[in-house]
């Protein structure tokens, strides 16, 4: 069952299922009538971590958006929060019973969504204030994908930038700068044209690619558009304080080895080979953050005996330096 509530100058609340979209309480609610921009915001019991994300969108330069919180059942106070900044935002908050990963939420997101262009920003994350008008100005110069860098933050207040999380140049083919040269794209960075989307279909809801269904998504993209541009400065900020879904597992093992899977045919054999030695190093470099060794080891010297890019390979061979240096003590 899924249910929605709109800001809108009507006031009120009606609660309507799987049809037209009710009114958030409250007779001053913002109302933005042909929005540029849909930003859509998945959550899940992240009352607090929203408000910082719902900040700041209220401080953003560009001010013709709408959002789209998709809450995937979530069982704390959410709803309140969203009725709090229904006065500053036209928001819609649509709620559904918990599917266990952000694909099926943002879909429900898109499907809401009535501007060109789709932003996706985690609900634990959240953006500079010039990060919309900077992607706007890149769509609407031609690109059809708008991404750039986040800063990776630490620390319990939230103020420790630890470094970059850094995104590749766009170099085409951009399929293959994705699945061989690991060019990483921040979710919480990307806006894209609605028309680039409906020629991808759905976001991918199948368990086996929660936490890598994003990746997916952009490699889906990478099929139908060359037309990536990537923003050069830092304009997003990633909360790695929390409970994060994409976090190192033997889980997220699997999930990155089932989206390499649905991708690599679509290469030919040299790339073939060099996408199966990143692979071994992302499945290396997961590993390893997660303590286990017992798998890391072998995988990043698989990924270093295989055709990895230099970059790589230098990396993959400090971790291993680092487990040597562990082993001795």
């Amino acid at each position: 069952m899924e249910t929605i509530y709109r800001s809108g100058r009507s006031g009120g609340k009606t609660d309507r299922h799987s049809g037209m979209p009710g009114t958030l309480d409250g007779s001053m609610s913002k109302r933005i009538h042909n929005p540029i921009v849909s930003v859509i915001v998945p959550t899940y019991n992240r009352a607090i971590e929203l408000q910082r994300c719902l900040e700041s969108l209220v401080s953003q330069t560009m001010q013709d958006f709408e959002v789209v919180v998709c809450d995937d059942g979530s069982t704390d106070n959410t709803s309140e929060v969203i009725k709090d900044y229904a006065s500053v935002l036209d928001i819609t908050y649509d709620y559904a019973e918990n599917f266990g990963g952000p694909a099926r939420p943002r879909n429900r997101g898109i499907r809401l969504a009535r501007a060109a262009y789709i932003a996706f920003l985690d609900s634990d994350d959240w953006w500079a204030p010039e990060k919309l008008e900077r992607s706007v100005c890149s769509l609407k110069a031609g690109a059809d994908v708008v991404y750039h860098d986040l800063w990776n933050v630490v620390g319990s207040d939230q103020k420790q930038f630890k470094r970059r999380i850094a995104s590749g140049e766009p170099v085409s083919p951009m399929f293959e700068s994705l699945l061989c040269s690991a060019n990483s794209i921040p979710n919480s960075s990307i806006v894209v044209r609605v028309s680039s989307l409906q020629r991808i279909g759905e976001i991918c809801e199948e368990t086996e690619l929660i936490a890598v269904e994003d990746f997916d998504m952009l490699l889906r993209l990478s099929k139908v558009t060359e037309k990536f541009v990537k923003i050069p400065e830092c304009l997003g900020y990633y909360w790695n304080g929390g409970a994060n879904i994409s976090g190192a597992s033997s889980e997220q093992i699997r999930r990155t080895e089932a989206v390499y899977r649905r991708h690599m045919g679509h290469l030919d054999e040299s790339n073939r080979k060099r996408a199966e030695a990143l692979l071994a190093y992302r499945i290396g470099r997961i590993a390893q953050l997660h303590g286990d060794w017992n798998v890391a080891v072998p995988n990043l010297l698989s990924a270093i005996r295989g055709h990895l890019d230099v970059s790589y390979k230098m990396k993959a061979l400090w971790l291993l330096s680092v487990h040597r240096l562990l082993a001795a003590m």
